[in-house]
Parts: C-alpha cells; sequence; structure tokens
C-alpha cells in the first residue's frame, strides 16, 4: 500500500510540472482529486488493510491529498491571473491617443479681453448672478415704463423681495461706486440673462464684460481712445470701426461701436443682417443719475462706461457665423480652438 502511495505521489509530481494551462489543470483535478479520483480510490483501499498498516497508511494518503490539493489551487491561480492578462493585451491594437484638455473658446476670449484691460490700468470686480430690482434697474435709471423690466426681456424669481436673474453686470458697477470711492478703474465680466428667441445671433443666457471709469474731468475723447485701443489690440490694428449714435438709460450721451464684418469682408450675411457691420459694443459717458446712485458727487466727477458682449467678440475671432454652436458641446467645433 506504501508502495502504491509513493506511486500515485511521483505521478502527481510529474504531471503538476508538464501543466501549462487551465484545460491541463482541469484534467489533472478530474482524474486525482474529485470522489472518484485516485486518491479517494486509495482511501477505499483503506478498510481492507490490517488495523497496524491502516494508521501508516491514512497518514501517507492525507498528506498525499494535501499536496496534490495546495499544488493545484497555487497553480490554478497563476494560470487564470495569466489568462486575464493575456484577455487584456491586443498587440494588433493600436496605440491609445492622449486628448488633450483646453479652455472654451468663450472663456479664451474673455480672458484675452480681461488681460488686454489689465493692462490698460483696469481691476477686475464681479457681483451676484441673482440681482434685486434697484441695482438691476432703479439705481441705473430705468424708468418705470422701460420695456425691459417686461417679462419679454428679464427673468423674474417668484418672491417678494422682486429678484431676478440679471440682465447685464451694470449693477455691478453700482456695488461698486457703493463700496469705492473715485478715482474708479475696473471691468465686470460675468453670466447674464435675457428672456429672448434663441438665433444664430442670441442666446437667452451669454456673458457680458463691462467698464466703468470715474474721475475728475473725465471726457468722451478718452473713452473713444479706450476702446480704439482695446479693439485694435483685440482684432488687429487694421480693423475697421464706427461709433453710431445710441441710447442706454445709464450713460448720456451714449453710443455704440461697430465693427466691419470680416465674416462676410463687409459684403453682408445673416450674422450682420447684411449690413456689413457687427455692434460690438455699448458706451457712454455716466448718467448723473446713476452716479448719484452710487453715491457719487455728479457735479464733481464724471465717467464713462461701456459693455461688450463676448459670444459676440469670439464669433469675430473663431469665424463661427451662429452662436448656438458655442454651446452644442459638438467637440468637432470646441477642438479647434
Amino acid at each position: 500500500m506504501i508502495e502504491k502511495i509513493q506511486a500515485l505521489k511521483d505521478e502527481i509530481q510529474a504531471q503538476l510540472s508538464s501543466i501549462d494551462s487551465l484545460d491541463k489543470l482541469e484534467e489533472f483535478r478530474l482524474k486525482h482529486l474529485v470522489k472518484k479520483g485516485t486518491i479517494q480510490a486509495l482511501f477505499d483501499e483503506l478498510k481492507s488493510l490490517p488495523k497496524e498498516i491502516k494508521p501508516i497508511a491514512g497518514k501517507e494518503l492525507n498528506q498525499l491529498r494535501e499536496f496534490a490539493q495546495n499544488f493545484y489551487h497555487e497553480l490554478f491561480g497563476k494560470l487564470k491571473q495569466s489568462k486575464i492578462t493575456e484577455s487584456q493585451i491586443d498587440l494588433t491594437l493600436p496605440g491609445r491617443k492622449n486628448f488633450i484638455g483646453r479652455f472654451h473658446p468663450v472663456k479664451q476670449i474673455l480672458d484675452e479681453m480681461v488681460e488686454i484691460f489689465i493692462s490698460m490700468g483696469f481691476s477686475v470686480a464681479e457681483g451676484p448672478d441673482i440681482e434685486d430690482m434697484y441695482h438691476n434697474f432703479d439705481a441705473l435709471n430705468f424708468p418705470p415704463e422701460h420695456p425691459a423690466r417686461d417679462m419679454q426681456d428679464t427673468f423674474f424669481i417668484a418672491s417678494e423681495d422682486g429678484l431676478l436673474l440679471r440682465t447685464h453686470t451694470s449693477p455691478v458697477q453700482i456695488r461698486v461706486m457703493e463700496h469705492q470711492k473715485p478715482p474708479i478703474r475696473t471691468i465686470m465680466p460675468g453670466r447674464v440673462y435675457r428672456n429672448e428667441a434663441i438665433s444664430a445671433r442670441s442666446l437667452a443666457e451669454f456673458h457680458q464684460i463691462e467698464g466703468l471709469y470715474i474721475d475728475k474731468d473725465v471726457s468722451f475723447a478718452e473713452l473713444k481712445g479706450t476702446m480704439m485701443v482695446f479693439a485694435k489690440r483685440m482684432y488687429g490694428f487694421d480693423s475697421k470701426f464706427r461709433f453710431r449714435p445710441s441710447f442706454f438709460p445709464f450713460t448720456e450721451p451714449s453710443a455704440e461701436m461697430d465693427i466691419s464684418c470680416f465674416l462676410c469682408k463687409g459684403q453682408g450675411c445673416r450674422v450682420c443682417k447684411y449690413s456689413g457691420w457687427l455692434e460690438i459694443a455699448g458706451c457712454g459717458m455716466v448718467h448723473p443719475n446713476v452716479l448719484k446712485a452710487g453715491g457719487i458727487d455728479p457735479d464733481k466727477y464724471t465717467g464713462y462706461a461701456f459693455g461688450f458682449g463676448i459670444e459676440r467678440v469670439a464669433m469675430l475671432r473663431t469665424g463661427i457665423d451662429d452662436i448656438r454652436l458655442f454651446y452644442d458641446n459638438d467637440i468637432r467645433v470646441l477642438k479647434q480652438f
């Protein structure tokens, strides 16, 4: 019996050294470790052995079974891990590409505009997106009957305090004047909201950057010079611009600044409404009533203010002719910038 046990042990050791796959290992298990396997068959023969030999043979068989099971489990783990690794690596596949993230084109334009104004001596101020009626309208000299107060243009929030989503970043001008004495030279970038129809030229949610300069003896000529310096640095020194008289409740006199539409080279397209010009900014001298609302004496100080639509500037710089493309999340568009 002892000789049979040793012979089986030698056979098992020889087989284990030649097993190199899970299929062969399964054949080994079915031959030796199951209830009808070779090891169990020797346990069945113990019943017919003399009493004095049973303990010795039983000990040898237990050691053999333990030896076979341990080697089986160890080899199974190694072969299983090897199979997983092989299945995960396909050397015939092309290499993986690393995609580099980048800022949104509107964010890039906004940062560039801020950098230009900072280099001209402007600081940066920010304010809340949810405003009250006073800072958004009243303090900016909007009369009670002004159409901008209607639901057609403004997103009002159901509140007893008359809160709304700001329609421009001009309320930040009032907040700056309330907490800072002249001279004031600052820009106010941010997101604004208007209840407008979505089209190739307009969105209900977009970005603005406004500027404010208040000091003694500030003139319209300084405003025009500031706007021209910025526009030439932003669009190129060979770009064409024009100023047109306009009206804004918070400035007097007021003007709008246009740039020749280089999407169509001035020939006319749907973006410029076939006029050959695109409005890029509104501007003017700060109205005395606005200075008073900000706690500044209009007899002692004057100032100018201006405002740009960031998406409109981004369209001119990128050549995109539909403002909606900025927010469609089409990677084919965004990855170009």
